[in-house]
């Protein structure tokens, strides 16, 4: 029987894509970058800010101080414009309430900056009880290493084999393995099916309210 759960954020809780795009593209146009259609976002999010900015640059190799000054003006934007087109996906809301009230332990690992995921999750779930909400933080390592999944598990103790983790990426599916979790991936989400079993998925669902079979 699983006891606790750890969710993605991005593509899994909210549907933050249109927010995050704008703001990216109108940090790439001030550098002098065309910006990037919205369907390439879901293939470009969800492995932390400096990869998501040599995705979006076309630039694995990009110099380090211009990727700095271009992930400074991303955060100035999307720190004035993240809740503009953002919203919980649907059903999202009622399922967390019933999670909440038969006592499952929830927790929210994303690789989003940690004050941005922090500043989401309290602004869109301020009624749900989360255990841990935690983001990219400097100098700690960001999923798929299974560090804070590990350590959320260690903090409640609460095995790892009594984790189920939903996402919505191959990130989240290798994380949720290399903890020993259950991963299940999401289909409302940034990416595709063959994805998330390729990348060790368990089962897919297609709503949220599924979620509650598990508890």
């Amino acid at each position: 029987m699983f006891k606790a759960i750890i969710f993605d954020l991005d593509g899994t809780l909210l549907n933050t894509l249109e927010d995050i795009a704008d703001s990216m593209n109108e940090a790439l146009i001030k550098f002098g970058y065309p910006s990037v259609p919205l369907e390439k976002y879901k293939l470009f999010v969800g492995d932390g800010v400096d990869t998501f900015i040599k995705r979006v640059t076309g630039k694995p190799q990009i110099d380090k101080i211009e990727m700095e000054e271009i992930k400074k003006v991303y955060k100035e934007i999307y720190n004035r414009r993240w809740n503009l087109k953002t919203k919980p996906y649907p059903n999202i809301l009622k399922t967390l309430q019933t999670l909440n009230e038969k006592g499952i332990k929830m927790n929210v690992l994303s690789n989003k900056p940690d004050d941005f995921t922090k500043l989401c999750v309290r602004h869109y779930f301020p009624d749900i009880k989360f255990e841990y909400i935690i983001g990219e933080r400097k100098g700690f390592p960001i999923k798929p290493d299974p560090f804070y999944a590990l350590e959320i598990a260690s903090k409640l103790g609460i095995s790892p084999e009594k984790f189920v983790y939903f996402g919505d990426t191959n990130t989240d599916m290798q994380t949720a393995l290399n903890a020993s979790m259950y991963p299940v991936g999401v289909l409302w989400g940034f990416r595709d099916e063959e994805e998330l079993k390729s990348n060790g998925a368990k089962e897919l669902i297609s709503d949220p309210v599924e979620m509650l079979k598990f508890f």
